[in-house]
């Protein structure tokens, strides 16, 4: 019973506490706001283009090129025969057009503007390979002329090598993106308050109180940490449902498998504060020492720009973030349904969380009180 009590006397007093609440929970909602949306364009795959509109000379007399002109311009490509009085070469420097063809008897010579790359690569690929099927045609032509119309028609399409991907729609964007990471960070942040459990009794000068009171130093050791657990999991629950509510933030479908995976991130971070606050002597040092933690685990975590492949010494330094480890797993919980991605990052916190305790718990032994 004295467990439960200093349990819910330990959850009332962090949400009474304004500071506290503002940073567990508006903090992280407003940073998924701002990097979610500012950093976007990060998580775009595709690059929407314009039509190109190309002026064209054919002087030619076998009229492949019209035939090209209309199976390109399927493709969003409008073409426009040039007349005597159009220089075709100024048009396209004015960018007036993105490009100019000239067709001849001797060869094909294209003018695109630089001033937009892309246009002019997709021009000069699609040209490209027009003149590899003109070439082809004409030895076609040496040897057997009847087929060379069959050259320049659309016949039966093959596809021999077939590309699969696993839910190739399912793809984590900026929003998505942050609410894991922004989350996952924000759990690892309550470390700072853990530090201050058994700190704060002391610096109150209320350790001797606890300690005279007919309370075992282990009830109100389980207590506080029961505490912390509860009120550090129901931030978390809020902070998932605001950002699955208000920025539509893809959680998946094993919320439950999510939610246990972070729950055993919110036991590290208590136990990462108590095992600091027992391991110093300062009132103020855990609070730097869990802050400096904090601030590299989410940095090489992924929580403020995202890490994709990492080589060498980098990837040494991001897989001893926590943080690489939790969201690795809900990531691939939720876009892969890997349930086996689970099995590291709750061993990682589990044991972590017990060898931190374990010193929390021989530093009480040896003390005379809190």
């Amino acid at each position: 019973m004295n467990i439960l009590n200093i349990a819910w006397k330990g959850i009332k007093t962090e949400f009474r506490d304004i500071k506290t609440l503002i940073f567990l929970l508006a903090f992280p909602i407003l940073l998924m706001l701002v990097l979610g949306t500012a950093l976007s364009n990060t998580f775009t795959t595709s690059l929407p283009v314009d039509d190109l509109h190309v002026l064209y000379k054919d002087t030619t007399q076998e009229g492949s090129f019209q035939q090209f002109i209309k199976a390109a311009e399927k493709s969003g490509m409008h073409f426009k025969k040039v007349t005597d009085q159009v220089d075709g070469k100024k048009e396209v420097k004015r960018s007036t057009f993105d490009g100019y063809v000239e067709v001849t008897e001797n060869g094909v010579q294209l003018y695109v503007n630089d001033d937009n790359s892309i246009k002019g690569s997709i021009l000069q690929g699609m040209v490209s390979g027009y003149v590899d099927k003109y070439n082809i045609a004409s030895e076609i032509m040496k040897t057997a002329p009847d087929k060379l119309n069959a050259a320049f028609t659309a016949g039966e399409q093959r596809d021999f090598i077939k590309e699969t991907s696993l839910n190739p729609n399912k793809q984590p964007g900026s929003m998505d993106y942050y609410a894991i990471v922004i989350t996952t960070m924000i759990v690892l942040y309550g470390a700072l308050p853990a530090s201050s459990l058994i700190v704060s009794e002391r610096v109150r000068r209320t350790a001797d109180r606890l300690i005279a009171a007919p309370v075992r130093k282990s009830e109100i050791f389980i207590g506080k940490v029961l505490g912390s657990l509860v009120s550090n999991g129901l931030c978390v629950i809020l902070v998932i449902l605001f950002s699955k509510l208000l920025f539509k933030a893809n959680w998946g479908d094993h919320l439950g498998l999510v939610f246990l995976v972070l729950l055993t991130e919110v036991v590290f971070a208590i136990s990462l504060g108590i095992g600091i606050s027992f391991l110093t002597k300062s009132s103020a040092a855990p609070q730097v020492i869990i802050m400096i933690m904090v601030q590299l685990s989410s940095f090489f975590g992924g929580a403020y720009f995202k890490i994709d492949n990492p080589e060498g010494i980098f990837k040494l330094i991001t897989e001893l973030s926590p943080l690489t480890w939790m969201n690795e797993a809900i990531t691939k919980i939720i876009y892969a349904n890997d349930f086996a991605a689970v099995i590291p990052a709750i061993s990682i916190n589990l044991i972590g969380s017990f060898l931190l305790l374990l010193v929390a718990i021989i530093s009480l032994q040896r003390r005379e009180g809190l």
